[in-house]
């Protein structure tokens, strides 16, 4: 593998959701997109990996994959790690740190995988190693296979660079663009999240509305890297769209806290003209002028499955409200239990897989436009 070879390219996401990545993937342009477990794989170059790291919404990191070997024994470890053109990807100035996994393969022992590994890259090329290092080797043992991949991404996807302040459970950048998509959000009708919190849904909305590259304000590990060409990268990140005029984003919560929050967070994002906060219940509630589009919520699940009871005049009104006053509307709710979700009255359409998040289980309940 060249440095401007064909490759490769592994783009991460939550278990569940891989075929809305694969699909976000696959209009943008990358070539043959194909769902595995836990991700995406795609094929490229290294400015296809900038590319991915730059554009994709979905993934939570974006992994070059540089070298796969059978492998049963150290001893057979160690001599195929040192023979890995390391210099061709890492820099000798460069700290790195190896973190390895090992399933069902004879080497099962992922720290020993992992420090023959570092052993070899500082034998063959003298970089530093450090468990703090940004630039991270990733190897996987599976089946007697050792597949060794850089992750390119560095500080995970999700935290685009704008969000300085948070609610207590906020859901991810990533998982929030993915069901976003999920409910045929494109970014050409109006939104509105009644329960906006810090405002993960509004702002992704209107970043995609506004055609705003999700990597636009943050760094990535592979500007650390051997392959890493500065002004092609330049070139590429100038790249900017026309935004469209007209399009709003609309938030709404009761609490006054979560308004300023989302607000000041959409304003460091770039899309304060294309987003509207409003402190305001449920009940108070109205569509915003113009056409029909999509109204997404991540209401409160309860503190555990099954213990929601006292939720559901909430979740209640909310399909009350929102079957009263949003005919046409399209409709999206992440609900942690099926029966609060169904507590709303509303239509949905068959639901996707259950999610991780935060250590709870949560599903995107969606619906058609609202008769």
């Amino acid at each position: 593998m060249t440095q401007d070879s064909d490759f490769e390219i592994f783009l991460a996401t939550f278990p569940g959701l891989e075929p809305v990545l694969a699909e976000e993937v696959r209009l943008k342009g990358f070539k043959r997109p194909t769902v595995v477990p836990g991700g995406v794989v795609t094929r490229g170059g290294w400015a296809d990996v900038w590319r991915a790291n730059l554009w994709i919404r979905g993934a939570g990191s974006v992994l070059a994959r540089i070298a796969s070997f059978r492998v049963v024994h150290l001893a057979q470890l160690d001599t195929l790690a040192h023979r890995v053109p390391w210099a061709a990807f890492l820099r000798r100035d460069i700290p790195f740190r190896v973190e390895a996994s090992c399933a069902g393969s004879r080497l099962y022992h992922s720290g020993a995988v992992a420090q023959r590994i570092a052993t070899a890259i500082r034998d063959t090329l003298g970089a530093p190693e450090s468990p703090e290092a940004m630039v991270m080797v990733m190897a996987r043992v599976e089946k007697d296979v050792c597949t060794l991949s850089i992750d390119t991404s560095g500080e995970p996807l999700h935290k685009r660079g704008f969000k300085a302040a948070v609610n207590a459970a906020p859901l991810r950048e990533t998982m929030a663009a993915l069901f976003l998509r999920q409910c045929g959000y494109d970014g050409g009708e109006p939104m509105i999240d009644p329960m906006c919190g810090s405002g993960t849904f509004v702002i992704e909305a209107a970043e995609i509305a506004a055609r705003l590259n999700p990597g636009r304000d943050r760094s990535f590990a592979f500007e650390h890297l051997a392959t890493f060409d500065a002004e092609a990268w330049a070139r590429m990140r100038a790249v900017t769209r026309a935004r469209p005029a007209g399009i709003r984003c609309h938030a709404r919560d009761r609490d006054a806290g979560a308004i300023a929050m989302s607000q000041a967070n959409a304003e460091r994002a770039g899309v304060a003209d294309i987003t509207e906060f409003r402190q305001g219940a449920i009940s108070e509630l109205q569509p915003p002028e113009g056409p029909p589009g999509l109204v997404i919520l991540n209401p409160p699940y309860g503190a555990r499955l099954g213990d929601g009871g006292s939720l559901v005049p909430l979740y209640r009104a909310v399909g009350q409200v929102l079957k009263a006053r949003f005919v046409g509307w399209r409709v999206g709710l992440v609900a942690q239990d099926a029966k609060l979700a169904h507590a709303t009255g509303l239509p949905f359409l068959t639901p996707g897989p259950p999610v991780p998040h935060g250590g709870l289980r949560v599903t995107l309940f969606h619906t058609g436009p609202l008769a």
